[in-house]
């Protein structure tokens, strides 16, 4: 099942997206110029093969539901998501506030 909702922060509206896949999801927050997500987000791949995309994106680790991955601090980003101001650590709410 794929579930897509808006979640207010801060007067701002971004669209979650929950995947149901067999023994996990995939969680993912995303705005107009960037997103945030779980584990599965390979940001390496991001920053490495896909550099000239200027991918803006974020990477939280263990997480299970949409507020953990709001929540949680970023593990990794992408360089694009750097530039906008984005560090690692940030919680992923703060992260989308810059995006």
């Amino acid at each position: 099942m794929v579930e897509l909702k808006p979640i207010q922060i801060d007067g701002r509206t971004f669209t979650a997206v929950t995947v149901q896949l067999p023994k996990t999801n995939l969680l993912m927050i995303t705005s107009d110029k960037g997103y945030i997500m779980c584990g599965a987000l390979d940001v390496a791949l991001l920053n490495e093969k896909l550099k000239d995309r200027g991918i803006v994106a974020g990477r939280a680790v263990g997480v299970k539901t949409l507020q953990e991955l709001l929540d949680a601090p970023l593990e990794s980003i992408t360089a694009g998501a750097e530039e906008l101001g984005v560090t690692k650590g940030m919680s992923g709410k703060d992260a989308l506030l810059y995006m």
